[in-house]
């Protein structure tokens, strides 16, 4: 039979002995939930489902409640569901959550004094309440062996499949690999998202369904008894992090990451044969945004991993892992600006586009930062530091770079009105670049006209709304600025030649 648990109960309570039948109400309300939001849009189904958490709730908790409070917990429930009920949003949204919250403080008797505990009592539902589930599970079975087990295997295995999904998404050669292990549907059988909602709807309810508010721990008067009592508590805590965890996790993600290291070697960098099914242009274009996530979560792993004085930060197997992990990061970076710059060959800048290529750039040179850290020794705030100043002197230098006449000039000479290949030139988009795109806007006037493609006469006036737009912001000197002359100068040599 499955072990009870719960919070120490005051001396002269009786404990609990309803954990057996709280699984089941959980999952019920996982059920409800994936019936009521899954694949859904949000409304009323948000007013039921808290109707039936706080039902759940009551009857989880059933031996422990405050009766007296119960009709003043059920009222604040029903004041908070009516904003719901004429709109859901999301205040309407934070009016649900907060009632839950307080609602189940007042009924469950938390004992909490003050608005300070009471707030820190709220966050730690709603922060920390959700990461217990798992814990209670494991917990449950009273194996300290298992659970240590677990625990030094948990992450490495939820983080490599997160950066599995990475891949996959970003890869469509995995993808189709990952098809053919299954020659149905992928999503046939068990869908990946679903899972997910699961475990995520069952993680948010198990709070409400197994209360544990976090009290202040009581002082004995008397220190040889805190200190025995510290003694006889059962050792259950097991270190996330520590080096066997860290050791394991490096160990699968190196070999995760040297399958997409082999094959953006292979077919990216070195042009090789794709199958038939699959071009080159799409195996570039799909994975620049989904690689640089993976690098960012690879980032926030290593500084955690690595911290200075932890367990990992001196061994001498776990830091040329770092480094060789580190190492992949940054070609996979690498390769996420050759994906985005392939990209940009077909379909030409935007503003976004520039600010990914620069974006890469700084994770890959903080990915650097980091090794510097590690190997020099240093602390997180020497990393802070430098990724401050490297963050400042990037933003000083781009704020000296003309990026509109940049991208119109580049759109124009790649388009396939010049190259031959690529898109036709976006007018539309160059016009929102502002004045500064106006000489790369005459040049693709220009080259519609020498093609006879008929061209729009209102594309021609918000050209001529632009040189206005440009006249009257060098007509007071509070205006002036040497970009606009330079601009300014290159339209009057334009003028001067076509008059000529």
């Amino acid at each position: 039979m499955m072990a009870e648990f719960s919070t120490p109960a005051p001396q002269g309570s009786v404990r609990e002995n309803t954990f057996p039948i709280k699984p089941a109400i959980a999952v019920a309300l996982a059920a409800l939930a994936d019936w009521l939001f899954y694949g859904q849009r949000t409304g009323m189904s948000a007013v039921i489902f808290a109707i039936a958490l706080t039902g759940g709730a009551l009857l989880a908790n059933f031996t422990r409640l405050n009766k007296a409070k119960v009709l003043l917990a059920g009222l604040l429930v029903l004041a908070a569901l009516i904003p719901a009920i004429e709109e859901f949003n999301a205040v309407s949204l934070f009016f649900i959550v907060l009632a839950l919250g307080v609602g189940l403080s007042l009924t469950t008797d938390s004992n909490l004094t003050g608005v300070a505990e009471q707030a820190a009592a709220l966050c730690d539902l709603y922060l920390v309440g959700p990461f217990r589930l798992l814990r209670d599970a494991i917990s449950a079975f009273n194996l300290p062996a298992l659970t240590a087990g677990f625990t030094v295997w948990f992450i490495p295995v939820v983080l490599s499949g997160i950066f599995a999904i990475l891949f996959v998404s970003a890869n469509p050669l995995l993808e189709k690999w990952i098809s053919l292990l299954n020659p149905g549907s992928a999503t046939s059988y068990v869908s990946l998202g679903r899972v997910l909602f699961w475990a995520a709807a069952l993680s948010l309810v198990w709070p409400f369904i197994h209360v544990r508010w976090r009290r202040k721990p009581e002082v004995p008067a008397d220190l040889a008894v805190a200190a025995i009592e510290e003694q006889e508590k059962p050792v259950h805590d097991v270190d996330f992090l520590g080096a066997a965890t860290i050791l394991r996790s490096l160990i699968l993600f190196n070999l995760l990451f040297a399958v997409q290291t082999a094959l953006d070697v292979f077919f990216l960098w070195g042009n090789a044969t794709l199958p038939a099914d699959i071009s080159h242009a799409a195996y570039a274009h799909r994975g620049a945004y989904p690689l640089i996530l993976t690098a960012l979560l690879a980032s926030g792993f290593v500084l955690v991993a690595m911290r200075p004085g932890g367990p990992a930060e001196q061994s001498k197997v776990i830091r040329p892992l770092v480094y060789l992990w580190v190492a992949q990061n940054v070609l996979l970076v690498a390769s996420s600006i050759l994906r985005l710059d392939l990209y940009v060959q077909i379909y030409l800048l935007t503003w976004w586009r520039v600010a990914a290529f620069i974006w890469m750039l700084l994770v890959a040179f903080g990915l650097l930062l980091i090794v510097a850290r590690i190997r020099l020794n240093r602390s997180n705030d020497w990393l802070i530091r430098a990724n401050l100043i490297t963050l400042t002197s990037t933003l000083y230098i781009c704020s000296l770079i003309n990026f509109p006449a940049i991208i119109a000039n580049y759109n124009v000479d790649h388009s396939r009105e010049v190259s031959g290949k690529g898109v036709t030139v976006d007018i539309n988009y160059l016009i929102q670049l502002g004045p500064q795109a106006l000489p790369a806007i005459d040049k693709a006037i220009a080259l519609r006209s020498l093609d006879r493609i008929f061209f729009d006469p209102i594309f021609v006036s918000r050209r001529n709304s632009l040189v206005e737009q440009h006249r009257n912001d060098l007509a007071s000197w509070r205006t002036w600025g040497f970009r606009s002359w330079r601009l300014q100068r290159t339209l009057d040599a334009q003028k001067s030649s076509t008059v000529s």
